[in-house]
């Protein structure tokens, strides 16, 4: 089964910096278009009250290790942002999309 991923970023982080980061992978999140990572079956980006969020749901955890590693590790720094304050795995129990 897929597994969920909570990326979590504390203080200044906002869509300035999502965008940014997304500018570095070639990921346009509006369009969908770009160089989307092997095993990332679904992604979202959101503001929280003091940082932002990434949810995502990975094919499995090491193809998500692997996009750490080759990618996006480097542009989260290319960016200027440290790593996430909060990493958290979940083992889901679905992940559907109703109606599509």
């Amino acid at each position: 089964m897929a597994q969920g991923l909570i990326l979590e970023f504390e203080g200044d982080v906002g869509r300035e910096q999502y965008d940014a980061v997304n500018a570095l992978l070639e990921i346009n999140v509006e369009t969908g278009e770009g160089r989307w990572p092997a095993g990332l079956l679904y992604h979202a980006g959101g503001a929280k009250a003091d940082g932002w969020v990434v949810f995502e749901v990975w094919e499995s955890q090491e193809a998500q290790a692997l996009f750490m590693s080759e990618r996006l590790g480097p542009a989260l720094g290319q960016a200027g942002l440290s790593a996430p304050t909060r990493v958290e795995w979940l083992d889901l129990a679905a992940h559907v999309a109703p109606g599509g």
